[in-house]
Order: structure tokens, then C-alpha cells, then sequence
């Protein structure tokens, strides 16, 4: 008899602390979302702006890629809506820097690695808080065996570091950590 008052009363109590914590935690809503973005409640919006590329050497579809990229990831990792322009967040730049240079030299002076390096300079806007505006370069790279025909993994090493970089540029805009 003692054991199922006590179970009783042990129900009780958790019973009266969820409810003392419900109003706490459902009073957060619109900043938070499970992929640690922080985004203002009252933004609603982003434009992602077509990144246009100004390296001196042209992968013709970087420019597509890194922008529709970009607008994929805001809008599956969010519950912004990505428009052609004005949103409350606004990201806007251009593609500097697409390079591919040794890194490491053999005995024979021949190139044993080589590097391609890809730099976006972004612009962030955000018209709800302000504080967090930006303007930044993002740079990554990848390494590959220089005995390797570049043509052949260019598109692939493309894809990685496009890939880093986006989540760079998502971090940065939203993600507080």
C-alpha cells in the first residue's frame, strides 16, 4: 500500500513540475531551430543573390552552383523563404579566387600536390538585426595528387569545397555558436 501512495505521489510531482515548465518553454519560439540556426522571429525571408565570378580563371558553373547552393541550404534548413530579392536577410557577393597551384615539390623540382583554391566574398544583410551584417571572404581548398589529370577530378574538388563553403557562409549568417 505504501509503495503505490508513493508512486502517486512521485506522478504528482512530475505532473506539477512539467506543467510549472511548460509556459518557459513554450514561450520560445521563432529564434531557435534544431539545426542551430538563430534567426530573428520576424524574418520571414532571403535573397540569395547570383554570385558572379571574377577569378581570373573560370569554372563556367561555379557561379550557379555556389548561388542555387546557397539557396538549398537556407531553404531546407529553415523556414525562411528564399525570394528573388529584398528579404529580410540578404546575401549578395562574387567568386575572387579560383587557383590551382603545387603545394608540394618532388626532389626532381616536378609538383607532387597541387591545391585548388576557391575565394567568395560575401555580403550579409540582415534588416531585423543589423549587428549581425557582414561582409567576409570565405576561402577553402582541397588538395589532389599531381599525377592526377586535373579535368578529371576538377568537378568533384569543385563540388567539395563549394560544399564547405556554403556551410561556412550558413554558419556565419545564422548559426551563433
Amino acid at each position: 500500500m505504501k509503495l503505490k501512495g508513493h508512486n502517486k505521489r512521485r506522478r504528482l510531482w512530475f505532473l506539477a513540475m512539467f506543467f510549472a515548465v511548460l509556459p518557459f518553454v513554450s514561450g520560445c519560439v521563432g529564434g531557435y531551430s534544431f539545426t542551430g540556426a538563430s534567426i530573428p522571429a520576424d524574418a520571414k525571408t532571403i535573397s540569395v543573390a547570383n554570385f558572379p565570378n571574377y577569378a581570373t580563371t573560370v569554372y563556367p558553373q561555379l557561379s550557379q552552383l555556389l548561388s542555387d547552393g546557397l539557396r538549398n541550404t537556407f531553404q531546407s534548413q529553415t523556414n525562411l523563404v528564399v525570394t528573388p530579392s529584398g528579404g529580410d536577410l540578404d546575401l549578395s557577393g562574387e567568386i575572387t579566387t579560383y587557383t590551382v597551384q603545387p603545394t608540394a615539390i618532388t626532389s626532381n623540382d616536378q609538383a607532387a600536390m597541387n591545391r585548388l583554391t576557391i575565394g567568395v566574398k560575401v555580403n550579409f544583410t540582415n534588416s531585423k538585426d543589423p549587428n549581425t551584417n557582414f561582409e567576409q571572404t570565405f576561402t577553402r581548398y582541397k588538395e589532389f595528387s599531381a599525377q592526377l589529370n586535373f579535368a578529371s577530378v576538377e568537378s568533384s574538388l569543385v563540388g567539395e569545397i563549394l560544399e564547405e563553403i556554403i556551410d561556412d557562409i550558413f554558419n556565419k549568417a545564422v548559426v551563433n555558436w
